[in-house]
């Protein structure tokens, strides 16, 4: 029998605890998301806290409990490079060998004009930038004359943003299609990003119907294992995107992060077992990128509220795991917009087990998808499972 008959896996987006020892070949030396927001102001935290939040690493204005009510410990992640895709990719076992690649200079002028060959329409942009300040800046040229809008960012990615009166969501879409197919080889960048907005000029907005295209994850990973034990997965947020679908049995997108907790309480009523994987991603979107120290604050002690609200609907049977795919520190003493290169805390919660339990430093992302695994009777490539530890029990494996 598994140890967990449902887990509950919630990545907060960008929410990292402290760079990790190679941050300075990514210019990250000092960085600390959740500690430098710890130093703005006291956090209104309590359910974090009592998890275990404060266990893992010092956090000014809190008090970590000499008992806390979780499970803790910090994971490193091992593959090169701090984006979405690859945190998420080791948590389900993958580790890369080389770095997605990144244009801190915009994508080459061979690869612009052969994409605008394709799609019929000279582009606007092809620089990195934050994606509502770049609407703001092209966002009246591109509705005058038609051109999309090419960015990119610290991460892996090209992105197309459109007006929805300009250009209709079916062109969007084939537009990144035809980037996906496109960015392969050298260029073969982690996401390709449909970036809707509308509006007018001074209050142009994006939209929710935003779409991510992304490489295809190699094989075997977490997800592809639990489908072969025939263990059901719901995706919340962008994991459907991040994974291309794969194990993946249904999903919901989210419209923020109070929409996807609320996506995760409907789930504690109408799935009984299984894994549902979510990931918040208003920190990263709305308060790293932008540099929003109070902002992330805010939302982070309205997370810990919702979270409150949320643990009182699990059962025995049931483990909640919180954690981050990297971090994004939003402190101004480092310029940049780009996410760091830092350990993600682990808070692992259940009712009948793993109180207090230090799982210490992980050497991957990947100990946590092993975890899963183990529970559900299989295995992964890479990890090492703290299941025991959990659990205080050795739990089957697949043999």
């Amino acid at each position: 029998m598994n140890a967990y008959r449902r887990v509950f896996w919630i990545v907060l987006d960008s929410v990292g605890i402290g760079e990790l020892p190679d941050a300075a070949e990514y210019d990250d030396v000092g960085r600390n998301t959740l500690g430098h927001i710890a130093e703005s102001r006291p956090l209104k935290i309590p359910i974090l806290v009592r998890l275990g939040l404060a266990n893992i690493a010092p956090l000014k204005f809190q008090t970590a409990p000499a008992a806390p009510l979780g499970a803790f410990g910090k994971g490193a992640t091992r593959s090169p490079g701090k984006d979405t895709t690859t945190g998420h990719w080791e948590m389900a076992g993958v580790w890369l060998e080389q770095a997605f690649p990144v244009y801190k200079n915009g994508f080459p002028r061979e690869l612009i004009e052969e994409f605008e060959k394709q799609i019929g329409r000279k582009t606007i942009g092809n620089k990195p930038a934050s994606g509502t300040e770049i609407i703001k800046e092209l966002g009246e040229e591109h509705v005058r004359t038609g051109k999309p809008v090419v960015y990119t960012s610290g991460d892996s990615v090209f992105q197309i943003a459109a007006h929805e009166e300009v250009i209709t969501m079916t062109e969007l879409y084939r537009m990144c299609e035809i980037a996906r197919r496109l960015l392969d080889g050298p260029h073969r960048v982690a996401r390709v990003i449909a970036r809707p907005f509308a509006g007018t000029a001074g209050n142009f907005a994006r939209t929710t119907r935003r779409h991510d295209y992304a490489v295809d994850p190699p094989k075997p990973m977490l997800l592809d294992v639990l489908a072969e034990g025939k263990v059901r997965v719901l995706g919340v947020g962008k994991i459907h995107d991040i994974y291309n679908g794969r194990g993946v049995d249904e999903y919901v997108t989210t419209k923020g992060n109070a929409d996807g907790m609320e996506k995760l309480t409907t789930a504690t009523k109408e799935r009984r077992d299984g894994l549902i994987f979510c990931n918040l991603v208003d920190f990263d979107m709305l308060y790293g990128h932008r540099k929003d120290v109070e902002g992330f604050a805010k939302s982070l002690e309205e997370f810990d509220r919702m979270l409150g609200d949320f643990l009182p609907l699990l059962s025995l049977s049931d483990l909640l795991m919180i954690t981050a795919d990297h971090g994004c520190d939003p402190d101004r003493r480092w310029p940049t917009t780009d996410h760091s290169r830092e350990y993600v805390p682990i808070v692992a919660y259940s009712l009948c087990s793993g109180a207090g339990v230090n799982l210490g430093v992980r050497d991957t992302l990947a100990d946590m998808g092993q975890t899963i695994a183990e529970n559900f009777g299989g295995s992964i490539s890479h990890g090492k499972s703290f299941l025991r530890e959990l659990t205080g029990r050795i739990a089957e494996s697949a043999r």
